[in-house]
This record gives structure tokens, sequence and C-alpha cells, in this order.
């Protein structure tokens, strides 16, 4: 079979304003990034018409290292609903390049299910990570300055800098380090450091918010340190909120490419589920479910992380209802749940597979908590033998959930088709009830933390460091224990240690370090050894990435 960027080659790209008017947007709001890539502004969007739409989740199993396969299902479930006659639109992430030269090659789905043009969507796309970059540093900057500028004045001091910088690497060397060294000139030393900006506070912001001005009015609101007389300190203090919002001006749009098959996908923000929220942006899906009578998105590594922050944050907020939540489940992450080694994960084990199972259960279980109907989608690979297939699908009966294979990696939309099926089924005979949430608003962080640690990923009891004690007490002062949360722990796993394969039991979790999002309006708790700035592995894939004779090698 051929590579996923020679199969992107291969296929004959439509014009982006084919793509837009074959889901009834006006040609003339089509604002074009080259041929095949648009922006789409978003006084488009249609509330009402969001209302008679389709949504559905697409969450997983825990993922092995080299995923699952979300995305390639995610596209492969609107190739099949559209070739069963369906109007379906995909809204997904944008692939981060940290990933992409590091883990991944790319994230833009796979085989005969990709959107296209893949090579841009993967690289620097529309600008919009450079864009939060940009606007996240622009922001340190004008604070290093405010801070430089005022030495001396005491009353504009600040006592603590939270607000650190970003970079769309991988690059474990920038988690720590001190500025401003070599004389005043330079400013004032610092001791501060670098997350991914997927991690950034203006990527979430940027993923929910739902208009120009609350975009502006949420940047304002980001908290960036503490005066002497304890006093919160903002980017509105510092009277740079409609400098940076400027910065962001083309980036709140939602970014329309097409499918393998000339479907219709928007690609906008890209958050990581283990250390951000892990969503496309709330426009972006707003817009699909304009256009779209069935809109499939999906939401990032495991359902104990990406659902869970998909139903208790961006659904919470915007209230959005997903009519199914899809299951993705791959024979070898089952194997490996099932305690075979990851050499052996392709070879045939039934056993293994058998028990696996029980990971899958664990979030077949979690997602019935927020009243979700839920199928199973296993997504095929070569080597999948038929026994492992007829397995899965006997204990989904039992279990009482749909269930379907998804082929879309080699055969496109015609392998989805039974999927699309299932999928439709459900939905008109079983749709999801009203969601019910981990947690209630007006319940402490803490508390929060602990129902999602203990009802969602099984821990029997949390354990808070004294930082993170900390800035529980800041939150209590601060009045905001309203806000939801947002755990950063490994995707590995349902605990905190990446290790703990399977379903983890009765374990301590542990929180070291708690963050105050107060322009994107959430909480984050970082558990574990979890890093918001991750390394790069000794092989990364930057090294299988080339250009030969004017075309790109080594994406997928």
């Amino acid at each position: 079979m051929k590579t996923d960027i020679e199969i992107a080659r291969s296929i004959k790209l439509d014009k982006i304003k084919k793509i837009a008017t074959g889901i009834n947007i006006p040609e003339d709001e089509v604002l074009n990034y080259g041929k095949y890539i648009a922006k789409i502004p978003i006084n488009l969007i249609n509330e009402e018409k969001i209302k008679n739409s389709n949504l559905i989740l697409v969450t997983a199993i825990t993922p092995t290292k080299a995923g699952i396969g979300k995305t390639t299902v995610s596209i492969g479930l609107a190739l099949g609903l559209n070739k069963i006659g369906k109007k379906a639109i995909v809204a997904l992430r944008e692939p981060s390049l940290g990933p992409c030269f590091g883990m991944k090659g790319g994230a833009a789905g796979g085989g005969y299910s990709q959107i296209l043009p893949m090579e841009n969507i993967n690289l620097h796309f529309t600008g919009d990570f450079h864009a939060v970059t940009s606007a996240h540093n622009m922001i340190t900057a004008l604070l290093d300055n405010y801070l430089y500028q005022n030495r001396g004045v005491a009353e504009k001091q600040l006592k603590e800098v939270l607000w650190k910088r970003v970079l769309d690497v991988n690059d474990r060397s920038l988690r720590r380090l001190v500025t401003g060294l070599g004389g005043t000139v330079n400013g004032i030393p610092t001791e501060t450091g670098f997350d991914i900006t997927p991690a950034s506070e203006i990527m979430a912001i940027l993923c929910l918010t739902t208009s120009l001005d609350d975009l502006k009015q949420r940047v304002g609101d980001i908290l960036l340190g503490f005066t002497y007389d304890n006093k919160p300190f903002t980017v509105k203090d510092l009277g740079i909120e409609g400098a940076i919002t400027v910065l962001l001006k083309d980036a709140i749009s939602p970014n329309l490419v097409q499918t393998t098959e000339h479907t219709a996908a928007f690609v906008h923000g890209g958050p990581f589920a283990n250390i951000a929220h892990g969503c496309n942006s709330l426009l972006a899906t707003k817009m699909a479910l304009t256009y779209g009578d069935y809109v499939i998105t999906e939401a990032g590594f495991g359902a104990d992380l990406g659902a869970e922050k998909f139903f208790n944050i961006k659904c919470r907020k915007s209230g959005l209802q997903p009519k199914l939540t899809v299951i993705v489940a791959s024979a070898q992450g089952l194997k490996m749940h099932g305690g075979v080694s990851i050499e052996d994960i392709k070879k045939p084990n039934i056993e293994g597979l058998q028990k696996g199972l029980a990971n899958l259960e664990k979030h077949i279980e979690n997602m019935q908590k927020f009243g979700q109907s839920i199928v199973v989608a296993f997504n095929k690979f070569a080597g999948d033998t038929d026994d492992e297939m007829a397995l899965l699908k006997e204990y989904c009966d039992k279990k009482g959930v749909g269930f379907a294979i998804n082929e879309a990696f080699v055969k496109g939309g015609e392998g989805a088709v039974d999927f699309a099926k299932v999928v439709v089924e459900t939905i008109e005979k079983n749709p999801s009830k009203l969601l019910q949430f981990t947690y209630n608003d007006e319940e402490l962080i803490k508390t929060k933390i602990e129902k999602v640690a203990g009802n969602i990923y099984g821990a029997e009891f949390v354990t808070f460091s004294a930082q993170a004690q900390k800035m529980l007490k800041l939150i209590d002062a601060l009045d905001i224990n309203h806000f939801p949360i947002c755990i950063a722990k490994t995707q590995y796993s349902f605990s905190d240690n990446e290790k703990a394969y399977g379903v983890a039991k009765d374990f301590e979790f542990k929180v070291n370090d708690i963050v105050i999002n107060n322009g994107a309006k959430f909480i984050v708790a970082i558990a574990g050894q979890i890093m918001r700035m991750p390394g790069l592995p000794k092989e990364p894939q930057a090294k299988n990435i080339d250009i030969v004779n004017g075309y790109i090698e080594g994406l997928s």
C-alpha cells in the first residue's frame, strides 16, 4: 500500500470554494489561503441550525505510544456517512509541529482517510499556531518591559510572576531557565521557562471563545501575577488586551479543508488533551453544525482525558449536547492493556485481547456516566484476525453497545459504510441522554479534582503538594471555585503512572501543581510527572522528514 503522503499526493484536490459551496457556504464569504485552504468568517454560525444537527464525539481506549487511530476513524466516519447519503462534516484539531517532528510525523489521518492538503495542515497551515505563539510571547515581552521600565517603583512591581513563554517545538531544555542575564541593559534576571504552544492559555482561549469581543475580554482577564499588596495583575492591567487581540484577529476564524473524498472538514485549534483540554475550537464545531446534518469531532487521547474535558469543559460552557460517543479500540491497544509486551502486540493473541477488554469496559462505563450512547469502533489494522474482531463484537453485544469495524484507512468511505449505518441507527433509536457532568459548578476545585480522579480514573484518594495547596487557597481568595477543571496527566494510564496499563485501581493520585487559566476560565491541575513542554525521543521523526525533488517526504 502507498504511504500516507503518496496517497495524499495522488488525489486531485477540488478548489476550496467548490468545497465551501458544496455545503452551502456563500462563495463570497470564503477567505482563500491559496487554492485548497480557506478561513470562514464566524458571523456565518447559525445557532438555530446547530440545534437541528447531530454532534458525534469520537474518543478512544487508553492509547499505545503509536496511538489508536482516532483521527483516521473520525474522518472515516464522515466519509462513510457521506457515502450513505448523509451530509456529514468532520471538525478536528490542528497538528502541532512538536509531535509532528518528534513522535508522530503528522496528525491528519492516514491511508485513504485523511484531511488534505496534509503537508500544509501538518506544517504551518494558516499560521494559527504561530499567531498563538506570538500573542503569548508578546504578552511576556510587554510584561517584562513593564517591570524593567518601572524598576525601583515599588507599587508597580510584582512579587510573583505566573506567566511564562511558549514555543511549538518539543524541547526539554527550555522547561526551566533564567532570562535577563548579562547586566541591566538586558532586563531583570528572572527564573522562567517554556511550555509548548498547545498548552498556552491563549490556545485554550482561542478554542473556547465565542466572538472577537469575547476573545478580547478573555485575553484581558489572563492572570499574569500578583502585586506586593496581593492584588491580581492581569493583561488588562498592562492595557494591551486590544493589541494581543489584533494578533489573533485572523486566527479566530475556522479553517476549511477537504478529505480524501472531497468532503468538507473544519480544522481549527490544537490544545493537547494530556496537558490542556484537548478539543478543537468551539467556533469550528459550531460552524460545522451550522452546515452539516452530522458533525464528527474528536477529543484527544483516551476518554479519561479528552472526552471528560469535552463534556465537563466544552459542553458545559457551550451547551452542546452530543447525540452519540464513539469509542475507538484497536487489537494492539487491547492486547497491550491485557499484559502483552509492546514487541508482541501485533501478533494474534486472543487471551491478551480478552484481558485488555477491561480497559475498554472502564471507558464505556465512564461515558455512560455522562449519559452517552456508545458505539465501539474497531480500527482494523493489517494482521488483525477474524477471531479477534468476533470476540470484540460478542463483548459489545453483551454490554449492549453498538459495534462496527472501521476499514477507512484501506478502503476510504466504502470501508466505513457499515460503521456509518450503525451510528445513524443508534442516533435515531437510542440517542444520548441529557449530559450528566462529573461535578457541579459550585463545588470547590479540590472536590472537583477528587471527583474526576475517583469517578473517572478510579483513584482511591488524591494528595496535593504544598504548592498545589497554596494554589487552592489562592483560588479561594480569588473566588473562582466555580471554574471547571482541566487535569494534566499521562495519556497512557488511568492513573498518574504511565506504566500502569489496563485499569489502575485504588491508587494515590498526586497533584503537584495548579495553574489558574483566568482568561480561559478553567483551572489546570498538574498530576504526576507530566510535563507541559515535551521532550524529543531518541529517534525523532524529524530524521525521516525531507524534501526531495521539490516533494516533501516522511510526513504521515
